[in-house]
């Protein structure tokens, strides 16, 4: 069975008054999550773990667990966030650093750090371009063409 590790903006995507993401960023991951956990896949996501925003894990919990499943996943997909996400970026390290193959989704006309831009040069890296919200078969195709 493969394994996905999704990631992606998190804290600043949960609102204050609610304690959660908006449905619309909900969906964003979901999408992704249900077509491959429809396929036999295992998805983790930080995010659906720490139910939205709703049971935060504590610094530790969460650096411990997401580096764990980092190492045990087949591939790395990302939402870098722009602006940049902290902790994605960190986990974006993490990824390159293990030789995980990475899938990065990077939202049209959006600025990019640059080593993110560039993080083909040190691992294997496919970038996909969408606009609002992405087409999970596009990312089914890509992880197909990493693994080749």
């Amino acid at each position: 069975m493969e394994k996905i590790f999704l990631a992606g903006p998190f804290k600043a995507l949960v609102n204050k008054k609610t304690n959660a993401m908006s449905p619309i960023e909900i969906a964003r991951f979901m999408t992704i999550i249900v077509h491959f956990e429809n396929k036999g896949w295992t998805v983790h996501c930080a995010h659906r773990r720490e139910k939205w925003g709703k049971e935060f894990m504590t610094p530790e919990e969460c650096t411990s667990v997401d580096f764990s499943e980092i190492k045990k996943c087949d591939y790395f997909v990302a939402f870098p966030g722009s602006p940049a996400s902290p902790g994605t970026h960190v986990e974006l390290g993490w990824a390159s650093a293990l030789g995980k193959p990475i899938i990065l989704l990077l939202e049209k006309n959006k600025e990019y750090a640059f080593l993110v831009q560039g993080l083909g040069e040190v691992s294997p890296v496919i970038t996909i371009e969408y606009e609002n919200s992405i087409d999970p078969s596009i990312v089914e195709n890509a992880i197909n063409t990493i693994k080749k």
